[in-house]
């Protein structure tokens, strides 16, 4: 390619991450994530009020205390880890062919900013990655919502392309298995627990083809009619990787984590899933969290401190959380992978 060619620009998005531990910053963060009508699907009033007379000012001081015990030198770890893994991206693209940049849906630094960066390169066509290995309206679905929104208003738009999910990706898979089977060296384990973010049943539904979602074994086969149903991608993720782990599949369990509100969420529920392997007797627990990427709030402390403390205090003596892929070199591949097989 000639040193003067236009490039092909890539995004890619994490979820998003307060500026700071500070109490204001972390409810500016949270006003802005629970906003979003993909995220809490009501309409603007009811939302409106829900978020910034309850959620957020009675949620936030709490919440910045969890950031204070994730916070590092580096900050972030969600921001800094999504920083490794694209600075180690462009070292494998090639620097004439591509410019890549970096987003957070929320907050800091925003789509809008990473958006600019690459318009400013004059790229010749945007490849957006949201970095969510299974598609949902809230995750996938409000990213490309937002860079649509952007867009909209150039004169000049390029060719625009979205990666929905990956969750069959050779290299997705593989980097999974590589961090599993290290961390598998330290016990003999009991269960294999895959715990992912949860969201609300009425979503899910919202999603359905034909009906096809019954929030039950529909999740077991995974086909045309459920290949964008976030639960099924779930459950999918998880057949993949235990299958090249080779874990036996009565030691296999999928569930769901970080409920928010009073109405049902997909199931089964990950507190309720280690009341019961405590009620069996299960003493040795590996967690995988493979929806998502980048070690953060959800996985350091909602898994890998409070969920453990559950378990112990029921009487279980190891529960151990596989690290994200963060800027795993096997997870830079499939990035790359991805990336080039858009070109």
């Amino acid at each position: 390619m000639a040193k003067n060619s236009a490039k092909i620009g890539v995004l890619l998005v994490n979820l998003g991450t307060p500026d700071s531990t500070k109490t204001g910053d972390v409810r500016k963060y949270l006003r802005e994530f629970l906003m979003d009508g993909r995220v809490i699907d009501f309409p603007f009033i009811p939302r409106w009020m829900l978020v910034n007379l309850i959620i957020a000012p009675f949620r936030a001081p709490k919440s910045a205390g969890e950031y204070r015990k994730l916070w590092t030198d580096r900050g972030s770890p969600l921001l800094f880890h999504t920083q490794d893994l694209k600075e180690k991206l462009i070292k494998k693209l090639d620097p004439e062919k591509y410019l890549v940049a970096m987003a957070m849906r929320y907050q800091n630094p925003s789509i809008e900013k990473g958006l600019e960066e690459l318009m400013k390169a004059k790229v010749k066509k945007i490849i957006v990655l949201p970095l969510f290995p299974q598609y949902a309206s809230a995750t996938n679905g409000s990213v490309i919502d937002r860079v649509m929104e952007i867009a909209r208003t150039w004169q000049i738009i390029p060719e625009i392309t979205f990666i929905s999910n990956y969750v069959d990706h050779p290299l997705f898979l593989e980097a999974w298995t590589e961090l599993g089977r290290e961390a598998m060296q330290k016990h003999n384990y009991d269960k294999f627990l895959f715990s992912y973010h949860g969201l609300p049943e009425r979503q899910i539904r919202k999603g359905s083809v034909e009906g096809y979602c019954q929030l039950g074994t529909c999740c077991n086969k995974y086909g045309l009619k459920n290949q964008f149903c976030y639960r099924a991608q779930c459950f999918q993720t998880t057949r993949l990787v235990a299958a090249k782990l080779g874990l036996p599949e009565d030691k296999v369990l999928t569930c769901f984590q970080s409920r928010l509100g009073k109405d049902p969420w997909i199931k089964p529920y990950t507190e309720n899933t280690i009341k019961e392997l405590a009620k069996e007797g299960v003493k040795k627990v590996l967690v995988f969290s493979p929806a998502f990427v980048a070690d953060c709030l959800e996985t350091t402390v909602e898994v890998g401190e409070e969920y453990k403390e559950q378990f112990e205090e029921l009487g279980g003596e190891h529960w151990d959380l596989v690290p994200s892929l963060n800027s795993n070199d096997t997870w830079v591949d499939c990035v790359k992978d991805l990336v080039e097989s858009r070109t």
